[in-house]
């Protein structure tokens, strides 16, 4: 397959929005399609979130837990680690523009989430070859 083989989301202001129930039903369609997902925020731990998320992410970092956080170089290619993929194989979601410029620094495409239409458009041009 072409394009990205991995998305890396924000919670926080991402997965916050009222809408973000889209954003979870492309990532069931692109993990039904073979993309690894991931969570990564840099809260100090999952608890109910991490429960309550499980279904929709191959993998779930808290910066609480690994000791590093966002926009560090080591968290994200952590994150790309534990879902067994380089960064550059990434697309990394952030609400906050210095995350995602970290992200782009460690090699990972970057999307920079202002509304969820936008960022599912953005997406679906991403991970087009995939849907």
């Amino acid at each position: 397959m072409n394009g990205p083989r991995g998305l890396v989301l924000d919670f926080a202001g991402v997965l916050t929005e009222p809408e973000a129930g889209e954003l979870l039903a492309l990532l069931d369609k692109l993990r039904d399609r073979g993309i690894k997902t991931a969570l990564l925020s840099n809260a100090a731990g999952g608890g109910s979130v991490r429960r309550r998320l499980e279904p929709f992410f191959d993998a779930q970092v808290y910066s609480g837990e690994v000791g590093c956080a966002k926009p560090a170089r080591e968290v994200f290619l952590l994150t790309a680690s534990l879902l067994d993929l380089p960064a550059d194989a990434c697309v990394f979601v952030d609400d906050a523009a210095s995350n995602v410029a970290g992200a782009v620094a460690a090699g990972m495409a970057g999307v920079h989430h202002t509304s969820i239409p936008e960022t599912l458009g953005e997406l679906e041009i991403l991970f087009s070859s995939a849907l």
